[in-house]
């Protein structure tokens, strides 16, 4: 089932939360979650180092969920443009995340452990709570947070999820819909050439393919035992320093 707690995508913060200095490029800064007092969710705070120290300044101030250091980069301020704008397994994530339906979990669960595999995510944390394990991680570019929980996939059910996410690259981020049968014989049509966008796009969805299929059941089944041994020695959260 998807998280009891909603959950969206969250980005980092261009200054610290305490001091609301701006954060240099290349700063090490402290990311943390808190449980969202007016919902069941988290928030996000992201502190300078200085400000973390003397954090909490009162017994007032909530325990953190999860946190840790990393690296603040500074947004870029010119974005490439595509000729062809086509999802990558990165984008069908966090629109997944967003969504948060409950048939997509073990397909976002397969996604965070390509992304990891390819270096673009980094999990930061996990937490044992009552819904399970939740596994938290940071894109290494933009900082952007996603909570992802292990639905301990298992190892029978791989396969068909590994193909699910093979189909979403293929057709944009979207299960395609099932045809309807036809009622009559439509007469055959030469087909026309395929145009050079059509070209293109094939090309991409391969070289999707090609990336799935280094992310092979063998690699998927060890990060899932790993994981596995690693949930069960999981304690209470962080407290802060």
């Amino acid at each position: 089932m998807a998280l009891a707690e909603p959950w969206h995508i969250r980005s980092r913060s261009r200054e610290c939360s305490v001091t609301q200095r701006r954060f240099v490029d290349g700063e090490i800064i402290v990311t943390a979650l808190f449980p969202d007092p007016e919902s069941s969710g988290y928030l996000r705070r992201d502190f300078c180092t200085d400000a973390w120290a003397e954090y909490p300044t009162s017994e007032e101030d909530p325990k953190p969920f999860s946190f840790w250091r990393t690296a603040y980069a500074a947004p870029e301020t010119v974005e490439k443009a595509e000729a062809i704008r086509k999802d990558s397994a990165e984008d069908i994530l966090k629109r997944l995340v967003e969504e948060d339906e409950d048939y997509t979990e073990n397909t976002r669960y397969i996604l965070a452990i390509m992304l990891e595999r390819q270096k673009l995510l980094r999990e930061t944390d996990s937490q044992r709570t009552p819904n399970g394990i939740l596994r938290v991680y940071e894109h290494r570019k933009t900082g952007e947070v996603l909570i992802i929980k292990d639905p301990d996939l298992p190892l029978d059910q791989i396969e068909a999820v590994q193909e699910e996410v093979i189909v979403l690259l293929e057709n944009n981020g979207r299960l395609p819909d099932k045809e309807p049968a036809a009622e009559t014989e439509a007469p055959e049509e030469t087909p026309a050439p395929p145009s050079e966008e059509t070209v293109a796009l094939s090309e991409a969805a391969e070289s999707e393919e090609s990336e799935i299929a280094e992310v092979s059941a063998e690699t998927v089944i060890t990060a899932t035992a790993e994981e596995a041994v690693e949930g069960e020695a999981i304690e209470e959260g962080p407290k802060p320093a």
